[in-house]
């Protein structure tokens, strides 16, 4: 039997978080942003003091991170108006910050982070019908998934969607198109280089290159798949 998710994965600013809120909506599924869920970790775990940047942690950092996150209120969408707190701090908008999408790179790398959130994220996601987007959904957290996609687009197209989004916030001040777009294709790098859990499509994912279309006609495409396969869901 197939798990009741459609396991969404791809590249930073492939379009995965708004196109995946707006199918959710669509098919009144349980949306999780597990994205957003390795950002708010990384906020926090960079409070700590540790080097974030290193491959592999030390067994005794392993060992205060593991400590840290057991004693962790993490809570995902307790409220409307609230995508993630930790231990009562809202980070809804925090997790936004250019800076942390670097720190998000660099925390799950580790094993002790990749473990916490996947225990969170399966439990969530099977008290009903869900989607998931982020880096290794339908590989490792949910291979059983009953419709997988994987999201693509160039890092130019990437690089001036992050840009313009920046832009819309008032945070965009000492950022230029070309410094997006090496970071981009760094963290590009690093997701489908890492040892543990790397980017990458799984053989049953149907792949969209959403460069070239609107959100809207992505939805409608990933749409159009599921109805193909709305039996797996009952």
């Amino acid at each position: 039997m197939k798990d009741k998710v459609i396991a969404i994965d791809g590249p930073s600013g492939s379009g995965k978080s708004t196109i995946t809120k707006l199918l959710a909506k669509e098919l009144s599924f349980t949306y999780l942003d597990t994205g957003a869920m390795f950002r708010a970790l990384a906020y926090k775990l960079g409070e700590l003091g540790l080097d974030l940047s290193k491959s592999n942690l030390e067994a005794d950092e392993a060992q205060r991170v593991d400590d840290y996150l057991s004693s962790l209120d993490f809570q995902y969408a307790p409220s409307e108006t609230v995508l993630i707190s930790v231990d009562g701090e809202d980070l809804t908008h925090k997790i936004r910050e250019h800076h942390v999408s670097k720190l998000a790179s660099q925390v799950s790398k580790f094993p002790v982070v990749r473990q916490f959130l996947a225990k969170l994220q399966r439990d969530i996601a099977m008290r009903a019908p869900s989607i998931l987007e982020g880096r290794d959904i339908g590989t490792v957290i949910f291979p059983n998934a009953a419709l997988k996609f994987f999201l693509t687009a160039s890092s130019s197209v990437r690089a001036q969607r992050r840009l313009e989004q920046l832009q819309e916030k008032g945070d965009s001040e000492g950022l230029s198109f070309e410094g997006i777009k090496a970071d981009i294709e760094k963290r590009d790098k690093q997701d489908t280089q890492r040892e543990m859990a790397p980017l990458r499509k799984a053989q049953d994912a149907i792949e969209i290159d959403t460069s070239n279309l609107s959100i809207e006609e992505v939805v409608e495409k990933m749409h159009q798949a599921f109805d193909s396969k709305k039996e797996l869901f009952k």
